[in-house]
């Protein structure tokens, strides 16, 4: 079948933030990322400060309103700081918004065309999950920093990187029910197709429960795993995400990195905190996934997770909320072969989680 929505990638993600200078600090600072691009006041910009950042193939900014009566002020009071907009790069920005309107989608923004001396970007958008936007970007015909309005941002505070490359996948958390008609939504309007479901006897602990579907395009490059909750004796971790956004949106991302050992060291010492399992998980860990290349002290003295399918094994470990809303989180993930997503992690993932619920009162 023709793809209809040919998608490249991530193009970037947008964070609304109520302090976009220290939001980018703190991201330097834990995350290894780097000065790239800013846009504000001094750049002709009059309503917000957005500083972009980038290490390997992942780009960030973070934006900030400089007016209390802004869309972007009333996003941040409602939501806190949280993902905006999840933009992919594309041949044809008007073609790909063509696309969508037309299978269903709601526009956010119609083709619009901003230049300057370097050339040209095509930009248009869709209405997705909660206030979640997608925007197509088309940038072939623009060799600037990083888009009109933006200028290079020379800091001089660079420290290095934490050895993350790409955007693994992002994962939506949606409202009871409405994880059917969202996946529905990105098979019918932009093409993508289901690579794999969970339901609440995979993610289910004593307490709470969720559903969950990972959603795929074409090549796919783009993964978007969709969550809601699940019947439980307690509050899942989704209901406290949506009691504390206020909302439907994205809840985590999942970022690639070629040695997770040596990335999740250094994230360690710049003060990025992780989920831990109970230390008996490594004791079935051979027994379950196999010989793998790694050490599973190792594993066990930082907290990585393993797990196993028919095309390899994958490491991955989840970090605590990165903002005092327990909301927006990260993934690491090192992938040895496997496609999937760490089923056999679940259970454990989830209690650990669910310890850090109650901590906070909200189990």
């Amino acid at each position: 079948m023709q793809d209809f929505l040919p998608l490249q990638g991530i193009d970037h993600i947008e964070f609304y933030v109520g302090n976009a200078k220290q939001a980018a600090h703190y991201y330097k600072t834990a995350f290894g990322f780097q000065s790239f691009a800013y846009a504000g006041p001094e750049t002709g910009v009059r309503d917000r400060a957005s500083y972009v950042l980038k290490q390997d193939k992942i780009t960030l900014i973070l934006t900030t309103p400089l007016r209390p009566t802004s869309e972007i002020a009333a996003h941040i009071h409602m939501h806190g700081d949280g993902v905006k907009v999840v933009a992919f790069t594309v041949k044809d920005a008007r073609k790909s918004y063509e696309e969508t309107i037309k299978r269903g989608a709601e526009s956010h923004m119609e083709p619009t065309v901003i230049s300057d001396d370097h050339g040209e970007i095509v930009m248009a958008g869709i209405k997705t999950y909660g206030e979640t936007v997608h925007l197509f970007i088309e940038r072939e015909a623009y060799n600037g920093v990083f888009a009109p309005g933006y200028q290079k941002w020379e800091s001089a505070y660079n420290p290095t990187t934490t050895g993350i490359r790409y955007v693994d996948h992002m994962v939506g958390n949606v409202g009871w029910y409405q994880m059917n008609k969202w996946c529905k939504f990105y098979e019918e309007v932009l093409g993508f197709t289901q690579m794999i479901s969970f339901d609440d006897k995979d993610i289910s602990t004593e307490y709470t429960a969720l559903m969950s579907k990972v959603m795929s395009n074409g090549t796919g490059k783009v993964k978007f795993p969709i969550n809601e909750p699940a019947f439980g004796k307690k509050k899942s971790q989704i209901e406290e995400y949506l009691d504390f956004y206020q909302g439907e949106g994205v809840q985590h991302i999942a970022v690639g990195t070629g040695n997770i050992i040596e990335t999740v060291k250094e994230m360690i010492s710049r003060g990025v905190e992780f989920l831990h399992v109970p230390t008996n998980y490594y004791d079935e860990l051979p027994s379950r996934v196999g010989e793998i290349d790694e050490e599973i002290s190792e594993l066990k003295e930082l907290g990585i997770l393993v797990d196993r399918d028919d095309d390899g094994y994958l490491l991955q470990i989840f970090s605590k909320p990165v903002e005092d809303r327990p909301t927006l989180f990260f993934e690491i993930i090192q992938r040895k072969g496997a496609r999937s997503f760490g089923k056999g992690n679940f259970k454990a993932l989830f209690e650990a989680i669910e310890r850090e619920q109650e901590m906070r009162g909200n189990l």
